[in-house]
């Protein structure tokens, strides 16, 4: 009893002196804030690397010819860089914006499970190390592609077994980080905050936490049986042995396909706040956007195979999933209408949130677009594995969810550091980035359809022109995030004009009605939502 009373005390004497200092304050943080903070930067530093290795393909890649690294080097930066951006900088990003912002948003004081909490975020430089360090054991790193198919993956080097450990660790650390945001947000809302009265961001989240804990661990079986296939005799994909190869595939896109949608949903939550403030109305069909995202969830578990049309799939099967993949278009159809249904005769302003928003949508869309051109199985067979395909998903994912996720930074930076961030910058950021990613990406659809398989260190001279503009375009796309590493550090170290409470004249929600920059102990009563 006495040690209870004596945590309590501690407790207390912790909210007395706010943060604790020092080296502790981070590694053993069980703070949301501060939590969320580590997996920002985390995953920053991890879309440093991923984009470091698209630069070094982009390289070899501006000439015919291999002039830099043999095919082998080039497949492992291939692997290494789609690995490192889905699972080392995109997810955790998304989960520290959650984090960071869920608490705030439903009038929580912390995440439900802290140590917890604490427990996933550390996992995931230990899964990093493992990615990186797998370049300098014997055969190098990875090279099976980041969908890890088999019979590749069973007969790379040790570098495949470290990939596989990484991948399990992350994937741990993305299960405990799910559980912990559905049981915030059902457990620990504002009096007077139905569901139905959430942001839309806690209804994307809750949502994507869903789908994670339901298809993380099909990625942990379907890279388990890799191992044992390699380790320990089994055979579940070695068809030397009677295994089946396409049953991997079956398996991985199980998880793939809702991996994708893990990797979109938050980002529509992000865009669903920051529409509405800068078009200073509410946002357009609030009730049609939650069963939307919830319809694109469900719809997402039945769409996998479109990714194996040309496996050898009966015509049953190929129509089965061709229309399935179609359908999801209704419910994402109907989120990009309500976007542009709120900001019509809104008054509008254009600051970076903003522009990175509209800048999503409009691209987004373009992605959409070229998805639903590949659901069409005949199509889909002529430029499978081609640079359409890269095309579109970069479409998705970097105009998707990297652009939504600059879009939040600046929109809660003024919230984070208690400083307004350079609007003149955050402008050229925006800028250089949309124009940049257009120029490296938008010239792969043309490749792609011009026959340019993808993950090919070595090309036929009609490609050069395409691939010269997108490797130029590439650089360009990278150094333009230094103006952003610049922005933030800026606004961190103290300088810019000190932000109020809510910033933004648009902006709605209980994160905007705590101080910036948000206290260390926010909510420790809670709000009474009218």
């Amino acid at each position: 009893m006495s040690s209870v009373t004596a945590d309590h005390a501690h407790g207390h004497d912790d909210h007395a002196h706010g943060a604790p200092h020092g080296w502790r304050r981070w590694l053993f943080a069980t703070n949301h804030k501060d939590i969320g903070t580590m997996y920002l930067i985390f995953s920053f530093i991890m879309l440093l690397e991923g984009g470091t290795l698209a630069l070094l393909l982009r390289t070899e890649l501006f000439s015919p010819g291999l002039q830099f690294f043999q095919p082998e080097l080039f497949n492992q930066f291939t692997t290494m860089h789609g690995i490192i951006m889905v699972f080392g900088a995109i997810m955790p990003a998304f989960v520290g914006f959650a984090n960071w912002m869920i608490p705030l948003q439903i009038g929580a004081s912390d995440m439900a499970f802290a140590r917890m909490n604490n427990f996933s975020f550390w996992l995931l430089p230990v899964g990093a190390i493992l990615f990186t360090t797998s370049f300098f054991v014997p055969g190098g790193a990875m090279a099976a592609g980041w969908t890890m198919y088999a019979p590749l993956t069973l007969q790379m080097g040790m570098g495949m077994d470290l990939a596989i450990f990484g991948v399990h660790i992350l994937g741990a650390s993305s299960i405990m980080g799910a559980i912990n945001i559905v049981v915030t947000i059902l457990n620990m809302r504002a009096p007077g905050m139905t569901l139905m009265k959430m942001p839309l961001f806690c209804w994307t989240w809750l949502i994507t936490a869903y789908l994670l804990i339901a298809v993380m661990p099909v990625l942990a079986a379907a890279v388990t049986m890799l191992l044992t296939d390699r380790h320990f005799g089994t055979a579940f994909f070695n068809a030397a042995a009677g295994g089946d190869p396409v049953l991997y595939q079956h398996v991985f896109w199980f998880f793939g396909h809702p991996e994708v949608y893990i990797m979109i949903l938050p980002a529509f939550g992000i865009v669903s706040a920051i529409v509405p403030a800068f078009a200073r109305k509410p946002l357009f069909g609030y009730a049609s956007m939650v069963y939307a995202t919830a319809a694109i969830a469900i719809l997402s578990f039945l769409v996998w195979a479109h990714h194996m049309f040309t496996t050898g799939m009966p015509v049953t099967g190929q129509l089965y999933f061709m229309y399935a993949t179609m359908l999801i278009s209704v419910p994402t159809g109907v989120k990009i209408f309500n976007w542009v249904a709120t900001m019509w005769r809104g008054s509008m302003t254009f600051e970076t949130p903003m522009l990175f928003s509209v800048g999503f949508i409009f691209v987004f869309t373009l992605g959409g677009f070229t998805g639903l051109i590949l659901a069409v199985a005949p199509i889909d067979i002529a430029v499978h594995d081609t640079y359409y395909v890269v095309a579109h998903f970069h479409y998705v994912l970097v105009a998707g969810s990297l652009f939504a996720l600059f879009g939040g930074a600046y929109y809660w930076l003024p919230k984070w550091t208690g400083r307004m961030y350079d609007e003149r910058l955050g402008k050229w950021h925006f800028w250089m980035t949309m124009i940049s990613f257009n120029v490296t990406f938008f010239p792969m659809h043309f490749l792609g359809l011009a026959g340019m398989p993808r993950r090919y260190a070595d090309y036929a001279a009609q490609f050069t022109d395409f691939h010269q503009i997108a490797t130029i375009g590439a650089f360009w796309f990278g150094l333009s995030q230094l103006i952003f590493v610049y922005v933030v550090l800026k606004a961190y170290s103290g300088r810019g004009e000190v932000a109020s409470a809510k910033p933004w004249d648009g902006a709605e929600g209980l994160e905007w009605t705590v101080p910036s920059p948000a206290p260390f102990h926010t909510f420790e009563t809670p709000p009474v939502v009218k």
